[in-house]
């Protein structure tokens, strides 16, 4: 699963986790529900003082052990994309893998 995948879950249970949420944009395109849902989870994510990424992890991680090894994954994934070595990465960020 990559950090797509994780946003689109978390998406899907914040917006069941905030029926209000729902009530309240559901007279709006499929467009525009997504969008609005995508700026309250973000609006949230802000509010806990979190990374949107971080908040995904959060709602859809089983156990302690799997957020774990979900933000692990994450840290990988941002650091292939810079094109980073892992250690190198690791010790720029001070994450202990």
């Amino acid at each position: 699963m990559n950090l797509n995948d994780w946003q689109q879950a978390a998406l899907a249970r914040y917006l069941a986790d905030h029926p209000t949420l729902k009530d309240e944009i559901a007279a709006l395109s499929e467009r525009e529900q997504a969008q609005q849902v995508q700026w309250a989870f973000e609006d949230t994510a802000e509010e806990q003082g979190i990374e949107p990424w971080e908040l995904a992890i959060e709602l859809i991680a089983e156990s302690p052990e799997q957020r774990q090894a979900m933000r692990l994954e994450a840290h990988r994934q941002v650091a292939e994309a810079l094109g980073m070595d892992w250690e190198e990465y690791c010790s720029f960020n001070d994450i202990q893998p």
